[in-house]
């Protein structure tokens, strides 16, 4: 399979996943806050760190278009992250906008650094 066939079948599992996440994570926790984007930034900033690891510790380079670019580029969205947070910020909610954007990029970063700790743990 190509590359560019690679991310688009990989895209379009991310961006469903996405998806259900979104309305899951609106189902348990509520709509007032957009928890489902900053879960699927943690959580897609968490397999990256393991897929780094484990995609080169097992010579697996070549699925890096499907499971990176792809999945978790469909998976994970900064774009809807930055229109969360304006629309928080635009309805005075000033706080609590700080908290998303310092929160979603503490739990990325934190996400990313776990993963590669994890998956770095499994091959030392």
């Amino acid at each position: 399979m190509t590359p560019l066939l690679q991310v688009a079948l990989g895209g379009a599992i991310g961006a469903s996943a996405r998806y259900l996440t979104n309305i899951g994570m609106s189902r348990l926790l509520g709509k007032g806050f957009p928890w489902g984007t900053m879960s699927v930034n943690f959580w897609g900033s968490f397999l990256m760190g393991v897929l780094v690891v484990v995609l080169a510790e097992k010579s697996g380079n070549r699925f890096a278009p499907l499971l990176m670019t792809g999945v978790l580029g469909g998976f994970t969205t900064y774009s809807a992250f930055s229109l969360d947070a304006i629309t928080i910020y635009e309805r005075g909610q000033f706080g609590l906008a700080a908290f998303y954007v310092f929160g979603t990029l503490a739990l990325a970063l934190g996400g990313i650094a776990m993963g590669l700790t994890v998956a770095r743990g499994f091959f030392a």
